[in-house]
């Protein structure tokens, strides 16, 4: 079972949401970075992701969620009503993917980008290097445990 960790804006899709419909899966779509990309391709179905809340007010890890569903083709890139439409992918050739993910927990605190990035056991974490702006990143389990830890 893999570790990951996922961006959003909490005014598009945080943990709020996840925690008022905690039985219904959730589409974890719109991702239109390529490595980004790739590493949601990876997912399975079992794996833990921390979700992290970015531009608003309180910045930093909010919940976990588990992936109930593996990639599949992310239906935005079809529809020209979204914002992540993508007029160059096709039915047959979809260049964006998406999952399903559904509540675990919300933590019991935020932990902040200043406190993740004080931690030397974090210092390979994508998330807390200089110019990284990937919205789906793997954890691993080291880091995954310390990040778990900080929270009780």
């Amino acid at each position: 079972m893999a570790k990951w960790l996922v961006k959003t804006e909490p005014s598009e899709c945080g943990i709020d949401d996840f925690a008022n419909a905690p039985e219904t899966p959730i589409p974890w779509d719109g991702v239109r970075n390529y490595q980004a990309r790739n590493f949601l391709r990876e997912m399975t179905e079992g794996d833990e992701v921390f979700v992290y809340h970015s531009s608003c007010k309180h910045i930093g890890i909010a919940g976990v969620v588990e992936v109930v569903r593996g990639p599949y083709p992310d239906p935005t890139q079809f529809d020209p009503e979204s914002p992540y439409y993508d007029n160059k992918s096709s039915a047959e050739k979809p260049r964006w993917q998406a999952t399903d993910m559904r509540y675990v927990c919300t933590l019991p605190r935020l932990i902040p980008l200043d406190e993740l990035k004080s931690l030397t056991g974090l210092a390979e974490l994508p998330l807390v290097k200089k110019g990284s702006r990937l919205s789906v990143m793997p954890v691993s389990e080291e880091e995954w445990q310390l990040i778990r830890g900080l929270t009780g």
